[in-house]
């Protein structure tokens, strides 16, 4: 078995902290990057919005299931209050996001955290969650190479469905109402696959779909997501505590 010298163990690590080995990481998830938010911009497109409000929606919420909830209500004509009051809820899982992440950037000032927290994605954070399955820590660059990849094919691939969207009338024809849920279901499966833990993540999932419905019938949907990801991360923790 080869052994590497010390000088060769730090550059490999430093190679594995840099912004550009963030950005190699992203790669993975661009294809769905590109897909969900061409659907989102040809959906914004067909709701009313014009390409400059789109763009400007992904520069400023870069969010994709708030920007297709707006687009949604933009084209039922809902108030700008409950549009607002709307994707507040939605994005408020952002917040247990990045209170998971946390530990990994105390070191670091208010300043870049806000930075790395601003850009956080559920994509995003679910290639950082599974950095931390082999890493004991995650670097700052890693991370905004990660997250300003990103970032930079969310708003590409939204102006692109914007700006073909106008030959695109019907875009529930084509499944992409459907490209949100399918990302996440791809994310959620790599992560239990990268994690070798299924037995809790089956656990946790069965608890949650359980929760979200629950919760949904006597409250709204976002406020059901948020109870599930409470409830069942805790119990997700204690499971593996207990092991």
């Amino acid at each position: 078995m080869q052994e590497h010298s010390p000088i060769e163990s730090v550059e490999a690590e430093e190679r594995e902290d840099s912004f550009l080995q963030g950005v190699k990481d992203c790669i993975p998830t661009l294809l769905g990057y590109l897909s969900i938010g061409f659907a989102a911009g040809v959906i914004a497109k067909t709701s009313g919005l014009s390409v400059a409000e789109i763009t400007l929606m992904s520069v400023l919420v870069y969010a994709g299931s708030a920007q297709f909830i707006i687009a949604g209500m933009v084209a039922a004509n809902a108030s700008i209050a409950a549009i607002i009051f709307t994707v507040f809820f939605v994005n408020l899982r952002h917040l247990l996001l990045s209170a998971a992440l946390s530990p990994y950037f105390r070191h670091l000032t208010p300043f870049k955290n806000m930075m790395i927290g601003s850009l956080l994605t559920d994509e995003t954070f679910g290639v950082a969650m599974y950095q931390t399955a082999n890493r004991q820590r995650i670097s700052e660059r890693w991370m905004l190479g990660l997250n300003i990849t990103a970032y930079l094919n969310w708003i590409a691939a939204t102006v692109a469905g914007a700006l073909l969207g106008q030959w695109i009338t019907n875009p529930e024809r084509f499944g992409l109402d459907f490209a949100l849920p399918a990302m996440f279901i791809g994310l959620l499966v790599l992560l239990m696959v990268g994690r070798a833990k299924v037995a809790v993540d089956v656990c946790v999932a069965i608890i949650a779909v359980i929760v979200v419905i629950g919760v949904t019938l006597v409250s709204s949907p976002s406020i059901g997501v948020i109870a599930a990801s409470v409830v069942a991360a805790a119990v997700g923790m204690v499971v593996e505590k207990w092991k």
